[in-house]
């Protein structure tokens, strides 16, 4: 297998150190030829020994083929992914927190590149995304659905775009409308809890890296499935793992987490 080249986006940040630090250890699959930072905040990146800016269409007329990952914002990523498109190289997003207009224009970059995009990079959380639909479908509709997500005290968007992602799944498996039946707040005299809603919870505190629990509440009983990341390594590993996938992929679609596992 050739080794997979890899521009950084953000690569003195939390998610971008770590993937710079994944990436040099394994010299075997992969090799970092490029990072970027914010304008003014380039000089850390003098050490990495690779193409270094705060211009991504500079970077990557020196990169020709490199795959660009990116855990940045919302705004930046639809940028990288416009830039992206228009030199030709294959794109990792795991920025949540996007909006239905954002995703649509990372969807407009992926007809013209090969674009991954996931909310939560985590393969076993993508895994349980499987697998929750033949347990919505095998309880039935007496059982009442409950998202719960913990994040560190850093994080800018609530819901989690995982959370929504599970909410996603689930009414999805239901056959309604996510739109419809969710409820990301409840705050005073609200009324009885629909059999249809579903409700998603936020707590934000300390370090945590992500904590989501997808709860079944039964008559008489209580079913909990639970994911827990403890290291960024895991997100940046499943963000690692989709480059050499993407950049082998054809653009016209804005690929997902489930196209690669299958």
């Amino acid at each position: 297998m050739s080794v997979c080249d890899v521009v950084i986006m953000g690569a003195l940040g939390r998610m971008g150190a770590t993937l710079v630090r994944l990436v040099q250890a394994d010299p075997a699959t992969f090799r970092l030829v490029g990072a970027l930072e914010r304008t003014g905040c380039t000089a850390g990146l003098s050490n990495l020994r690779c193409e270094v800016g705060d211009d991504l269409a500079v970077v990557l007329a020196k990169c020709p083929g490199a795959v660009v990952v990116d855990f940045t914002a919302p705004a930046n990523s639809v940028h990288v992914a416009k830039i992206a498109a228009a030199s030709g190289n294959p794109v990792v997003i795991g920025t949540t927190g996007l909006t239905a207009e954002q995703t649509a224009s990372l969807a407009e970059a992926a007809q013209k590149t090969p674009l991954f995009f996931a909310p939560n990079m985590s393969i076993g959380l993508n895994v349980l995304l499987a697998v929750l639909p033949d347990l919505v479908r095998k309880l039935g509709p007496a059982y009442n659905l409950e998202v719960m997500e913990v994040h560190h005290n850093k994080k800018v968007d609530a819901p989690s775009g995982t959370a929504i992602k599970l909410g996603q799944c689930l009414a999805e498996a239901r056959g309604a409308d996510y739109d419809a039946v969710k409820r990301h707040t409840r705050d005073g005299i609200i009324g009885a809890r629909t059999s249809e809603e579903i409700g998603v919870a936020s707590i934000r505190g300390g370090d945590v890296v992500g904590d989501h629990t997808v709860y079944f509440f039964g008559p008489g009983e209580r079913i909990e499935v639970k994911h827990q990341v403890h290291t960024r390594d895991t997100l940046a590993q499943g963000a690692l793992r989709a480059a050499p996938w993407i950049a082998a992929q054809k653009p016209g679609k804005l690929y997902a987490m489930a196209d690669m596992l299958a």
